[in-house]
């Protein structure tokens, strides 16, 4: 009598992409701490920071399928380490920034950039590679949930420094901090050729498989819908300090909402990879947009108290990232792993040009109606539009003639 053992997760592999995880998405979280001080120092307006954090927001979808493109060729470990050096420089120009073209191309182009090439399409794709199907959502989300953990960290350590150092100072420690992700990329070098599951995959050029992803309607849906999750979470990253000041709630209940929707957004990612591997992933999204849109409404229409600060920064952060364990999941599903930080990458393409609608508006809105309110109410409707976009899609493979594997 025989037994088969089930094979061990890569921990080294994930806990180096959680870690660069950690601290490529703490720092841009934290963004919206540093809006007002540097306002007031600078004597700019609230559209100009928004439209940085809006580039930011563009280059990192407009360079995420390219980076990914180039981990699954090159190896996902130089992208990773890349990265690193990019976010450095960024946050150091944008400490510098004697002009708003400086933080233009610090906070917005450099600093998208290293997001970009340090994403969850990227990181993702490399445990992808290294864990078997039945792993892979439950890895996704523990990468996720580190994400998740660099909010967490970063909004009270951001807010500490600035208090301590001053904006300006915050970003330089902060860049120094972000030199560590090159050594962190080691463990996860290595490209789509490489990893325990390259044997099972599917052999394509890059140009056979956009045009297999571009006729496969679930995968335009899966990415309409993402477009939805960029424009949410992107605005409240960057405008949630400063609307809850609008409002009159104390600036300390800022640090705490923001941190809550890094904590409690860990559990979510954690949850979503669990829930992944177990229900339907599409079903799953659109319950998560449906309960976006109602936490929203009702912290519109309840009065606005420091109370329900705290619980709508905790019901959001359990439906904050946990749209991408079950969409990534998707991804892999519909083409495996050959070329899923490409693929991948262009979902968050979508998420991102979202994004920067999202912060845009919530900059340009504001400076013209001396509100944040039309904004989130564009948001509520946008969440139900993506809870209807994801209900049809199908959760299995794409169908293919022939199946050639390495």
């Amino acid at each position: 009598m025989t037994t088969t053992s089930r094979p061990a997760m890569p921990w080294l592999i994930i806990l180096a992409g959680s870690l660069i995880a950690v601290m490529t998405f703490g720092p841009r979280s934290a963004m919206g701490f540093f809006q007002l001080p540097m306002l007031a120092d600078r004597g700019w307006d609230r559209q100009t920071f928004g439209l940085a954090m809006a580039f930011q927001n563009l280059f990192w979808g407009l360079s995420q399928p390219f980076f990914g493109a180039l981990a699954d060729k090159y190896g996902t470990g130089r992208v990773l380490a890349a990265s690193g050096v990019l976010y450095a420089a960024g946050l150091v120009m944008m400490a510098n920034a004697s002009a708003p073209i400086w933080l233009h191309m610090g906070g917005g182009v450099l600093i998208g950039l290293a997001i970009g090439a340090g994403s969850f399409s990227v990181i993702l794709s490399a445990f992808a590679r290294n864990v078997t199907p039945e792993q892979r959502s439950m890895a996704f989300g523990i990468g996720t949930a580190a994400g998740s953990a660099g909010m967490f960290l970063f909004a009270p350590l951001s807010q500490g420094f600035i208090s301590a150092f001053g904006w300006s100072d915050s970003l330089v420690i902060i860049a120094v901090m972000m030199l560590v992700v090159p050594l962190l990329a080691f463990p996860l070098r290595g490209n789509a050729q490489s990893g325990t599951q390259s044997g099972n995959q599917y052999q394509q050029t890059i140009a056979e498989a956009l045009k297999e992803a571009f006729a496969h309607k679930s995968y335009l849906l899966l990415t309409t819908g993402f477009f939805v999750c960029g424009f949410q979470v992107a605005f409240i990253t960057a405008h949630f300090p400063a609307y809850l000041g609008d409002i009159g709630i104390e600036a300390s209940y800022a640090v705490i909402a923001m941190a809550l929707i890094g904590f409690f957004n860990i559990i979510g990612s954690l949850a979503a990879g669990w829930i992944g591997q177990r229900y339907s992933k599409p079903y799953f999204l659109a319950f998560i947009y449906i309960g976006r849109s109602i936490t929203v409404t009702l912290f519109l229409l309840l009065p606005q108290t420091p109370t329900s600060v705290v619980l709508f920064a905790a019901v959001m952060g359990l439906l904050w990232l946990s749209t991408v364990p079950p969409t990534n999941g998707l991804v892999a599903i519909m083409f495996g792993t050959r070329h899923l930080g490409l693929l991948g990458g262009l979902v968050f393409l979508s998420h991102q040009l979202g994004s920067f609608l999202g912060v845009w508006m919530g900059g340009y809105l504001y400076d013209h109606f001396g509100t944040y309110d039309q904004v989130w109410w564009l948001g509520v409707a946008l969440g139900i539009f993506a809870a209807v976009v994801h209900w049809p899609i199908s959760e299995k493979s794409v169908e293919r003639p022939e199946i050639a594997v390495a």
